[in-house]
């Protein structure tokens, strides 16, 4: 093997090359890739983050959710609780006033009854008399047989 002065210049012009290259250019390079990786680790740091706050987010959310359909529950059975109160406030309501509008009707047949018989029992009175009177074909007096007829009339 020979080596020639071309070898040996090409040999030291490569060396130098290696030289610059570690002392300028590879630091550059290197601080690029550790940049790189360093914005990498972040976004992924920043994506498992995001990650955790949504499953927590969505566990806040699913609560709330929850609380939510129990409050709503509970306001429904509160407003059935007050329309059944109101339904058998009504209902009672309603029966009180059948009973006492059934008591007024009652006292107003009894006392329409009561007219009636006081009135047939002038009207029967009156047809004794009148019958009477045909039946002797002279005129009674009313006012002097007034016991008779007024007896007449408690007997019926």
């Amino acid at each position: 093997m020979e080596f020639n002065a071309t070898l040996i210049g090409e040999m030291i012009a490569f060396a130098i090359l290696i030289w610059f290259s570690v002392q300028f250019i590879w630091p550059h390079i290197n601080n690029a890739i550790e940049e790189r990786q360093k914005k990498i680790a972040d976004g992924l740091a920043a994506a498992e983050k995001a990650r955790a706050e949504l499953k927590d987010a969505d566990a806040r959310v699913a609560d709330e959710i929850k609380k939510a359909r129990v409050q709503a529950s509970e306001i429904i059975d509160k407003a059935q609780q007050q329309a059944n109160q109101i339904l058998d406030k009504a209902r009672a309501d309603a029966v009180t006033e059948i009973n006492r509008q059934k008591a007024m009707a009652e006292e107003e047949i009894a006392s329409m009854a009561e007219r009636a018989r006081v009135e047939l029992r002038e009207q029967v009175g009156s047809l004794a008399v009148k019958g009477a009177e045909k039946i002797v074909q002279r005129e009674i007096d009313a006012g002097t047989h007034k016991a008779l007829l007024d007896q007449l009339a408690a007997e019926i």
